[in-house]
Protein backbone atom coordinates (compact mmCIF):
# COMPACT_ATOMS: atom_id res chain seq x y z
CA UNK A 1 0.00 0.00 0.00
CA UNK A 2 1.09 3.55 -0.82
CA UNK A 3 2.61 5.59 2.05
CA UNK A 4 0.76 8.76 0.31
CA UNK A 5 -2.70 9.03 1.51
CA UNK A 6 -5.20 10.23 -1.54
CA UNK A 7 -7.40 12.83 -1.11
CA UNK A 8 -10.41 11.89 0.85
CA UNK A 9 -13.13 11.42 -1.16
CA UNK A 10 -16.57 12.40 -0.29
CA UNK A 11 -19.24 10.48 1.34
CA UNK A 12 -22.91 10.07 0.56
CA UNK A 13 -25.70 8.54 0.48
CA UNK A 14 -27.01 7.15 -2.53
CA UNK A 15 -30.04 6.93 -4.60
CA UNK A 16 -31.29 5.16 -7.88
CA UNK A 17 -29.54 7.98 -9.74
CA UNK A 18 -26.41 6.27 -9.38
CA UNK A 19 -27.73 2.96 -10.15
CA UNK A 20 -25.89 2.57 -13.51
CA UNK A 21 -22.23 4.21 -11.96
CA UNK A 22 -23.06 1.30 -9.25
CA UNK A 23 -23.55 -1.01 -11.64
CA UNK A 24 -20.06 -0.43 -13.46
CA UNK A 25 -18.57 -0.23 -10.55
CA UNK A 26 -19.61 -3.77 -9.34
CA UNK A 27 -19.19 -5.26 -11.89
CA UNK A 28 -15.17 -4.30 -12.23
CA UNK A 29 -14.43 -4.57 -8.31
CA UNK A 30 -15.75 -8.69 -8.13
CA UNK A 31 -14.98 -9.91 -11.68
CA UNK A 32 -12.08 -11.54 -10.65
CA UNK A 33 -13.06 -12.60 -7.26
CA UNK A 34 -12.96 -16.38 -6.83
CA UNK A 35 -16.44 -17.17 -5.09
CA UNK A 36 -18.21 -15.11 -8.05
CA UNK A 37 -16.34 -17.20 -10.76
CA UNK A 38 -17.68 -20.35 -9.12
CA UNK A 39 -21.06 -19.03 -8.62
CA UNK A 40 -21.14 -17.86 -12.28
CA UNK A 41 -18.94 -20.86 -14.15
CA UNK A 42 -16.09 -18.26 -15.39
CA UNK A 43 -14.50 -21.67 -16.87
CA UNK A 44 -17.11 -21.81 -19.69
CA UNK A 45 -18.42 -18.62 -22.24
CA UNK A 46 -20.56 -15.97 -20.74
CA UNK A 47 -19.05 -15.25 -17.50
CA UNK A 48 -18.42 -11.60 -17.43
CA UNK A 49 -22.69 -11.41 -18.91
CA UNK A 50 -23.76 -13.55 -16.09
CA UNK A 51 -22.07 -11.68 -13.66
CA UNK A 52 -23.36 -8.45 -15.14
CA UNK A 53 -26.70 -9.87 -14.96
CA UNK A 54 -26.92 -10.86 -11.19
CA UNK A 55 -24.93 -7.09 -10.33
CA UNK A 56 -27.56 -5.62 -12.41
CA UNK A 57 -30.58 -7.16 -11.08
CA UNK A 58 -29.41 -6.68 -7.18
CA UNK A 59 -28.67 -3.35 -7.93
CA UNK A 60 -32.06 -2.66 -9.13
CA UNK A 61 -33.82 -4.64 -6.64
CA UNK A 62 -31.62 -2.77 -3.70
CA UNK A 63 -32.47 0.57 -4.88
CA UNK A 64 -36.34 -0.09 -5.58
CA UNK A 65 -36.57 -1.76 -1.78
CA UNK A 66 -35.15 2.06 -0.61
CA UNK A 67 -31.94 -0.37 1.46
CA UNK A 68 -29.70 1.99 2.09
CA UNK A 69 -25.84 2.64 0.16
CA UNK A 70 -23.05 4.76 1.01
CA UNK A 71 -21.04 5.93 -1.90
CA UNK A 72 -17.51 7.55 -2.03
CA UNK A 73 -17.19 10.36 -4.92
CA UNK A 74 -14.10 11.89 -5.88
CA UNK A 75 -15.19 15.05 -7.89
CA UNK A 76 -18.63 13.41 -8.75
CA UNK A 77 -16.94 10.46 -9.93
CA UNK A 78 -18.13 6.77 -7.46
CA UNK A 79 -15.23 5.22 -7.16
CA UNK A 80 -16.23 3.04 -3.29
CA UNK A 81 -20.02 1.83 -2.40
CA UNK A 82 -20.78 -0.38 0.02
CA UNK A 83 -24.77 -1.76 -0.37
CA UNK A 84 -26.04 -2.30 2.93
CA UNK A 85 -29.03 -4.72 4.31
CA UNK A 86 -30.40 -3.20 8.02
CA UNK A 87 -31.43 -6.03 10.58
CA UNK A 88 -35.34 -5.55 9.97
CA UNK A 89 -34.92 -5.59 6.16
CA UNK A 90 -33.44 -8.89 6.04
CA UNK A 91 -36.17 -10.27 3.71
CA UNK A 92 -34.32 -8.76 0.82
CA UNK A 93 -33.37 -8.53 -2.58
CA UNK A 94 -32.57 -12.58 -2.85
CA UNK A 95 -36.09 -13.29 -1.55
CA UNK A 96 -38.25 -11.70 -4.55
CA UNK A 97 -39.65 -14.00 -6.96
CA UNK A 98 -39.28 -11.13 -9.90
CA UNK A 99 -35.43 -10.47 -9.14
CA UNK A 100 -35.05 -14.58 -8.76
CA UNK A 101 -37.21 -15.07 -11.91
CA UNK A 102 -34.64 -12.18 -13.65
CA UNK A 103 -31.70 -14.28 -12.09
CA UNK A 104 -32.79 -17.85 -13.84
CA UNK A 105 -33.54 -15.78 -17.53
CA UNK A 106 -30.41 -13.74 -17.21
CA UNK A 107 -27.92 -16.46 -15.51
CA UNK A 108 -29.98 -19.57 -15.71
CA UNK A 109 -31.04 -21.87 -13.23
CA UNK A 110 -27.96 -23.55 -11.98
CA UNK A 111 -25.55 -20.39 -11.39
CA UNK A 112 -29.03 -19.03 -9.93
CA UNK A 113 -29.56 -21.94 -6.82
CA UNK A 114 -25.84 -22.03 -6.69
CA UNK A 115 -26.31 -18.12 -5.63
CA UNK A 116 -29.14 -18.59 -3.60
CA UNK A 117 -27.51 -21.60 -1.37
CA UNK A 118 -25.02 -19.44 -0.87
CA UNK A 119 -26.74 -16.65 0.54
CA UNK A 120 -29.27 -19.11 2.28
CA UNK A 121 -25.61 -20.33 4.30
CA UNK A 122 -24.28 -16.83 4.69
CA UNK A 123 -27.76 -16.10 6.42
CA UNK A 124 -26.49 -19.01 9.09
CA UNK A 125 -24.05 -17.52 9.61
CA UNK A 126 -25.13 -14.64 11.31
CA UNK A 127 -24.41 -13.76 15.02
CA UNK A 128 -28.17 -12.82 16.03
CA UNK A 129 -30.99 -10.68 14.91
CA UNK A 130 -29.65 -6.80 15.21
CA UNK A 131 -26.66 -6.79 12.31
CA UNK A 132 -26.21 -4.81 9.07
CA UNK A 133 -25.65 -6.77 6.07
CA UNK A 134 -23.42 -5.89 3.51
CA UNK A 135 -23.80 -7.94 0.38
CA UNK A 136 -22.14 -6.14 -2.23
CA UNK A 137 -19.24 -3.61 -1.74
CA UNK A 138 -15.84 -2.60 -3.27
CA UNK A 139 -12.94 0.63 -4.32
CA UNK A 140 -12.53 0.82 -8.69
CA UNK A 141 -9.84 -1.50 -8.96
CA UNK A 142 -8.68 2.02 -10.47
CA UNK A 143 -8.21 3.47 -6.78
CA UNK A 144 -7.69 0.39 -4.75
CA UNK A 145 -4.25 0.73 -2.78
CA UNK A 146 -5.15 4.16 -2.15
CA UNK A 147 -6.95 3.86 1.88
CA UNK A 148 -10.16 4.54 0.01
CA UNK A 149 -11.23 1.06 1.69
CA UNK A 150 -10.52 2.09 5.24
CA UNK A 151 -12.64 5.65 4.31
CA UNK A 152 -15.85 3.37 3.12
CA UNK A 153 -15.69 1.06 5.86
CA UNK A 154 -14.93 4.12 8.19
CA UNK A 155 -18.34 5.40 6.44
CA UNK A 156 -20.38 2.02 6.95
CA UNK A 157 -19.37 1.86 10.58
CA UNK A 158 -20.40 5.41 11.78
CA UNK A 159 -23.60 4.97 9.51
CA UNK A 160 -24.64 1.28 11.03
CA UNK A 161 -23.61 3.05 15.01
CA UNK A 162 -26.34 5.09 15.06
CA UNK A 163 -29.03 2.43 15.47
CA UNK A 164 -29.09 1.93 18.64
CA UNK A 165 -30.44 -1.12 18.79
CA UNK A 166 -28.12 -2.90 16.02
CA UNK A 167 -24.57 -5.02 17.54
CA UNK A 168 -22.48 -4.36 14.54
CA UNK A 169 -21.74 -5.22 10.26
CA UNK A 170 -20.98 -8.48 8.77
CA UNK A 171 -19.52 -9.13 5.41
CA UNK A 172 -17.88 -12.23 4.06
CA UNK A 173 -14.86 -12.85 1.47
CA UNK A 174 -13.37 -15.64 -0.58
CA UNK A 175 -10.59 -13.77 -1.46
CA UNK A 176 -7.80 -14.56 1.30
CA UNK A 177 -6.01 -11.37 -0.02
CA UNK A 178 -8.47 -9.27 1.79
CA UNK A 179 -8.27 -11.15 5.49
CA UNK A 180 -5.35 -9.23 6.94
CA UNK A 181 -7.09 -6.13 5.50
CA UNK A 182 -10.65 -6.46 7.23
CA UNK A 183 -8.94 -7.74 10.57
CA UNK A 184 -7.07 -4.44 10.56
CA UNK A 185 -10.30 -2.71 10.53
CA UNK A 186 -11.69 -4.18 13.49
CA UNK A 187 -13.32 -6.90 12.10
CA UNK A 188 -13.17 -10.62 13.60
CA UNK A 189 -13.63 -14.19 11.84
CA UNK A 190 -16.67 -15.63 12.85
CA UNK A 191 -17.44 -18.75 11.09
CA UNK A 192 -16.66 -19.93 7.03
CA UNK A 193 -18.76 -21.45 4.81
CA UNK A 194 -17.86 -23.49 1.92
CA UNK A 195 -19.06 -22.25 -1.84
CA UNK A 196 -17.98 -25.10 -3.96
CA UNK A 197 -14.23 -25.44 -3.66
CA UNK A 198 -13.74 -22.04 -2.20
CA UNK A 199 -13.76 -21.51 1.37
CA UNK A 200 -15.89 -18.14 2.13
CA UNK A 201 -15.00 -16.24 5.04
CA UNK A 202 -17.77 -14.51 7.29
CA UNK A 203 -16.36 -11.30 9.44
CA UNK A 204 -17.99 -9.37 12.26
CA UNK A 205 -17.14 -5.48 13.25
CA UNK A 206 -18.85 -4.54 16.23
CA UNK A 207 -20.62 -1.32 16.87
CA UNK A 208 -18.84 1.21 19.05
CA UNK A 209 -21.51 1.38 21.15
CA UNK A 210 -22.41 -2.10 21.57
CA UNK A 211 -18.58 -2.69 22.48
CA UNK A 212 -18.84 0.51 25.13
CA UNK A 213 -22.10 -1.51 26.30
CA UNK A 214 -20.16 -5.01 27.12
CA UNK A 215 -16.99 -3.43 28.56
CA UNK A 216 -19.54 -1.90 31.20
Amino acid sequence: MPDDIAAPARICLLDAGYAREARSLLYHAYRHEPTFAWLFEAQRPGYERRLRVMVREWVRQHFYLQLPAIGLLLEDRLIGLALIVPPLRRLGVADSWAWRLRMILGTGLRCTRRYLDYQAALAGCLPGHKVHVLPLLGVHPQFQGQHYGEQLLQAVHDWCAEDAGTDGVVLDTGNAHYLAFYQRQGYEEIGEIAVGPIRERVFFHPNPRSSRVANL
